[in-house]
C-alpha cells in the first residue's frame, strides 16, 4: 500500500470521530483502524476471495470448504497407511549415519511422520489398513456434524417466552433463538431460560456423539491402543510421564475440593442475600458458570460496563502493539487489504514487523458480529512459516483471528468487556505464537505443536491483560482520554479469585469427563457418565433435562486432551511468575521467550521447551502449586479498598 494511500486511511478515520468527540484521546494508526466503521467498498468481497470455512458469510463457500477439508483429509490418511513410504522413512532412521547428518528440525519432523504412521496402524496387514482408512473418514464426516452441531442454536417459541425478555435472543419468526448460556447476563431469569433451552438434549446429536466415541475406540483398539485416550496422549508432554498427569491431577484435587465447598457457601449465602429465589433455580442457574455474576457486582463493583469506555477495541489494539513492541521489537502495522483478499468488509489486514527483521506475517482480524457467524474466538493458520529452498526466502505465516464483537457505531467505537479484552489477548497469544515461530518446516511451525503446549502462549497473555503495568499504556476512557483507575484493575484482579477453586475444579471435572468419554466403552449414555463424573468431580449437582456435552465442542480438537488447558495455565502461570512478574514489559525477557518458546512451534519436545525458558526441570509440585497459589487473595487490594 503506497504511503498516500495510508495516510489517506488514518485521517478518514481519526476525522470519522473527531467531530463525534473532540475530546478523545488521539489513536496510532492500529487503534483508527479499529475503532473506526470500515468504508465500504463495492469491490471489497468478491467471490473468488480466500476464507475459512467457518467464517465464511456465504453458505455455498463454506459448504464447499467442508467438503475440501474432507476430502484432503481423507488423502492424508491414506498416505498415513502407505507401506512404501512408511519404509523409505523407518530406513532413514534406521541409519545412524544419515540421521546424524540430520539438522534437529529435519530428524524432528521425520520422527513426528513415523508417529503419524504407527498411530495410523501402518502395521496391520492390507484389509485392517483400509479398515483403519474407513474409520479415519467416517471420523471426519462425525467430528465436522457434531462441530456444527455444538454450535447450533436452539428455539423456542416466542409465546412462551415473557415478552420483556424477548430483547436477549435473537428472532427467527414466531421463534426465539438461543445460541448461548448468557453467562454474564445480570438476569438470572435469563441464565434460567438460556440454561434450560440451549442444553436441552437433541436425539441427533446424542447419537452422533456416541457413534463418534464408539468409532474412536474401535480405530485406537485397531492400531493397538488399550483406548482413544492412552493414543490420544503419545506425542504429548505427558508422552513419557502419564504417571505425572495422575498425580498433577489429583493433586490438585484435595485442596481444591476443600476450597470450592467454601466457595459455594458463599454463593449460597450471596444468592439468597440478593435475590430469595428457590434453591433449585439458584443450583440450576449456576450449574456450569464460573463467573457468578452477581457476587462480583456486589463485592468489587466490577460490572462491565464500568470497564468498557476505558477499553475501545481500538485503544486494546493499540495496548497490544505496545507490549508486543517492548517485548519483541514487533509493530503490527494495519493495510488495506486488496479486492477479492477478505471475505468480509470489516475485516482488518495487520502486518507483523520486526524493527530489523523486516516483516513477519500477516493477521486478518475477523472480530465483528455478523449473521450466521459462530459466537467463538479462535485462530486459524491460513498457511504455515516454512524456508523455501527454492527461492531462499521463508514463507511468511498468515493467521487468521476470529472474535464475535460488536460493531462500533455513530457515537462510540467497539467497547469490550474486561472478559472480550482477556479473549482479545488470548487468541492474539496464539497469532504471534505463529508470527514468532521460524522452522524449516510448515509441519510443525507456530500452533502446530502438542496440544498441552500450544495454550501455553494463549493463556500467558491473559497475565499482561490483567498487569496495571501492562494496561496503564493503553486503557482510556473514549471521551475524556482519562486512564483506567489502578484501583479498578485490582479489584478485576481479585474478582477472578472469586469461585476460583470452583472454576479450577469445573476444569478437571471436564479433564476428567473427557477422559472417561475415551477411555474403555461404558455400556450407558453419555449423559449418564456426566451425571456420575459430575457428581464425583463437581460441588453442583447435574440438572436433568439437559445434556451439555453436546455443547462440549472440545472434544473434537481436544478429544481425550482436555487436560491440556489445566496443563498449559500450569506452565504460564510459571513462566509468568518467575520471568515476568517483576516486569511484564522486560525486553531480555522476552527475547528468551521468543528464543526457548515461541521460535520451535512443535519442531522441539514442549518439555525441554519450558525447562529452557524456566532453565530449571518443574515437578509435580511445582505444577499443583502454580495453579492453586493463584487463588490466593491479595490483601493489598483491600487496602486500596479500604483508602478509597
Amino acid at each position: 500500500m503506497s504511503a498516500c494511500k495510508s495516510l489517506s486511511f488514518i485521517v478518514k478515520n481519526r476525522s470519522l470521530w473527531a467531530h463525534v468527540r473532540r475530546n478523545v484521546t488521539t489513536w496510532t494508526p492500529v487503534g483508527a483502524a479499529f475503532n473506526a466503521k470500515p468504508h465500504r467498498r463495492l469491490d471489497l468481497f468478491e467471490k473468488n476471495a480466500d476464507f475459512v470455512k467457518i467464517a465464511h458469510p456465504d453458505p455455498a463457500f463454506r459448504e464447499a470448504a467442508e467438503k475440501t477439508c474432507i476430502e484432503i483429509g481423507t488423502v492424508v490418511e491414506k498416505l498415513n497407511t502407505n507401506v512404501d513410504l512408511c519404509k523409505s522413512l523407518k530406513n532413514l532412521l534406521d541409519n545412524p549415519d544419515i540421521v546424524a547428518q540430520l539438522d534437529p528440525d529435519t530428524r524432528r519432523v521425520a520422527e513426528l511422520f513415523l508417529f503419524d504412521f504407527e498411530i495410523s496402524g501402518i502395521h496391520l496387514d492390507d484389509h485392517l489398513r483400509k479398515e483403519a482408512v474407513a474409520l479415519h473418514v467416517k471420523l471426519l464426516d462425525l467430528n465436522n456434524e457434531f462441530l456444527v452441531g455444538s454450535h447450533m442454536p436452539n428455539r423456542i417459541a416466542r409465546a412462551a417466552i415473557p415478552e420483556h425478555l424477548h430483547l436477549y435472543f435473537e428472532n427467527e419468526g414466531s421463534f426465539i433463538q438461543v445460541g448461548g448460556l448468557h453467562a454474564d447476563s445480570p438476569d438470572d431469569l435469563v441464565r434460567e431460560i438460556a440454561y434450560r433451552i440451549y442444553l436441552y438434549p437433541n436425539a441427533d446429536m446424542m447419537d452422533c456423539l456416541e457413534e463418534l466415541l464408539k468409532c474412536r475406540y474401535k480405530l485406537a483398539k485397531l492400531v493397538g491402543y488399550e483406548s482413544y485416550g492412552h493414543r490420544a496422549l503419545k506425542g504429548t508432554m505427558l508422552t513419557h510421564n502419564l504417571f505425572f498427569f495422575v498425580c498433577f491431577f489429583f493433586a490438585c484435587f484435595p485442596f481444591l475440593s476443600h476450597r470450592t465447598a467454601t466457595d459455594f457457601k458463599m454463593m449460597r449465602y450471596m444468592k439468597k442475600k440478593l435475590s430469595p429465589r428457590n434453591s433449585v433455580r439458584f443450583k440450576m442457574v449456576l450449574s456450569f458458570i464460573p463467573i457468578f455474576c452477581a457476587m462480583f457486582f456486589v463485592r468489587y463493583n466490577i460490572e462491565p460496563s464500568l470497564y468498557s469506555p476505558y477499553l475501545s477495541l481500538g485503544t486494546c489494539m493499540e495496548g497490544l502493539n505496545n507490549l508486543f513492541s517492548q517485548l519483541y521489537g514487533v509493530s503490527l502495522m494495519s493495510e488495506y487489504p486488496s479486492a477479492g483478499e477478505v471475505w468480509s468488509e470489516d475485516v482488518r489486514k495487520l502486518a507483523v514487523v520486526h524493527e530489523t527483521e523486516g516483516l513477519l506475517g500477516y493477521i486478518y482480524c475477523d472480530f465483528f458480529h455478523r449473521p450466521g457467524k459462530p459466537h467463538q474466538d479462535c485462530h486459524f493458520t491460513i498457511r504455515g512459516g516454512r524456508w523455501c529452498q527454492e527461492t531462499g526466502q521463508y514463507q511468511l505465516p498468515v493467521v487468521v483471528l476470529m472474535l464475535s464483537l460488536p460493531h462500533p457505531t455513530k457515537s462510540a467505537p467497539t467497547l469490550l468487556t474486561p472478559g472480550m479484552m482477556e479473549n482479545l489477548f488470548h487468541e492474539m497469544g496464539h497469532a504471534m505464537h505463529s508470527m514468532l515461530g521460524r522452522t524449516r518446516y510448515q509441519h510443525v511451525t507456530g500452533t502446530r505443536c502438542p496440544t498441552d503446549f500450544a495454550e501455553v502462549p494463549s493463556i500467558l497473555m491473559e497475565y499482561f491483560a490483567t498487569d496495571y503495568r501492562v494496561i496503564s499504556h493503553f486503557a482510556r476512557h473514549y471521551e475524556t482520554g482519562q486512564p483506567l483507575p489502578e484501583s479498578m484493575v485490582a479489584r478485576l484482579c481479585e474478582s477472578k479469585k472469586v469461585c476460583g477453586a470452583a472454576d479450577t475444579q469445573l476444569q478437571i471435572f471436564y479433564a476428567a469427563l473427557d477422559q472417561i468419554y475415551h477411555g474403555k466403552p461404558q455400556n450407558r449414555s453419555t449423559t449418564e457418565i456426566l451425571k456420575e463424573m459430575q457428581q464425583k468431580f463437581y460441588g453442583l449437582p447435574y440438572m436433568p433435562n439437559t445434556a451439555w456435552q453436546l455443547r462440549f465442542s472440545h472434544l473434537i480438537s481436544y478429544g481425550a486432551k482436555y487436560y491440556s488447558y489445566l496443563m498449559s495455565r500450569a506452565v504460564a502461570s510459571m513462566v509468568w511468575k518467575q520471568c515476568f512478574i517483576q516486569d511484564p514489559l522486560n525486553r531480555d525477557m522476552g527475547e528468551r521467550y521468543r528464543r526457548e518458546m515461541l521460535a520451535h512451534g512443535g519442531a522441539k519436545e514442549p518439555m525441554l521447551m519450558v525447562e529452557g525458558m524456566l532453565q530449571r526441570q518443574p515437578t509435580i509440585e511445582d505444577f499443583v502449586d502454580a495453579l492453586v497459589s493463584e487463588l490466593n487473595p491479595n490483601f493489598e487490594t483491600f487496602i486500596m479498598d479500604s483508602e478509597s
